[in-house]
């Protein structure tokens, strides 16, 4: 496929979304069509970048379809100027998404435990001038990213036994986590907003995502 297949293909892709009901903001619409997925998967499977599938994208981990990427990312409900904390970096698709929707007023830090996905995801951000809108850490996402909270979001995209607390205790009064909670073969998307000392919980999709391995995720 060359650049202009390709353009049209995210078009189609954010069609399809919208059409399905997984997608409805028009911001986050605007973001999907914004940031070129295809350079996000590894070149084998290029072809397949707008398909709604998960990808391999090495060392076991995946990229998520898209639809569950829209669903995650309406649910997150990100502002310009917000604070955003990514637990799972992966390919780096998901970081650009919410790049483009905090705008330069605001950041995402974006944490990968594996130091070749973190390189490799670095380097297509910062292909895309995504830099001066993204931090991307090598470590432990279940422990947040103290040097820079509170967050007024975080998104998680492996699947964890249960929310972990560090994670809690970084989210903004009035802010937002979008987490995978189950066992490690099915998981339901859970939306936490935090009130005040209290956190309501509402149930969304149920999904299947890669672990999410750390202190307060499973062990590896």
């Amino acid at each position: 496929m060359d650049l202009e297949e390709y353009v049209r293909a995210r078009k189609l892709m954010v069609e399809r979304l919208m059409a399905a009901g997984y997608l409805r903001n028009p911001r986050v619409a605007e973001a999907l069509l914004s940031v070129p997925r295809e350079l996000f998967v590894p070149e084998a499977y290029r072809q397949l970048a707008y398909d709604d599938r998960p990808l391999p994208i090495g060392e076991g981990q995946t990229i998520s379809a898209p639809s569950i990427v829209a669903r995650m990312t309406e649910l997150l409900d990100v502002r310009e100027g917000h604070k955003v904390l990514e637990v799972g970096t992966g390919s780096g698709y998901q970081a650009a998404v919410l790049a483009m929707l905090v705008g330069d007023a605001g950041h995402v830090w974006t944490i990968e435990r594996i130091r070749s996905l973190a390189e490799a995801a670095e380097a297509r951000l910062r292909s895309l001038g995504l830099l001066r809108r993204v931090t991307v850490i090598v470590g432990d996402g279940t422990l947040g990213y103290p040097p820079a909270a509170p967050f007024d979001r975080i998104i998680v995209t492996a699947a964890a036994p249960s929310i972990p607390q560090p994670l809690v205790e970084q989210l903004s009064p009035g802010g937002r986590l979008v987490i995978p909670v189950g066992s490690k073969e099915e998981q339901t998307l859970l939306v936490v907003t935090k009130e005040g000392n209290e956190l309501r919980v509402e149930r969304d999709l149920e999904v299947i995502f890669v672990p999410l391995i750390g202190k307060y995720g499973w062990p590896e």
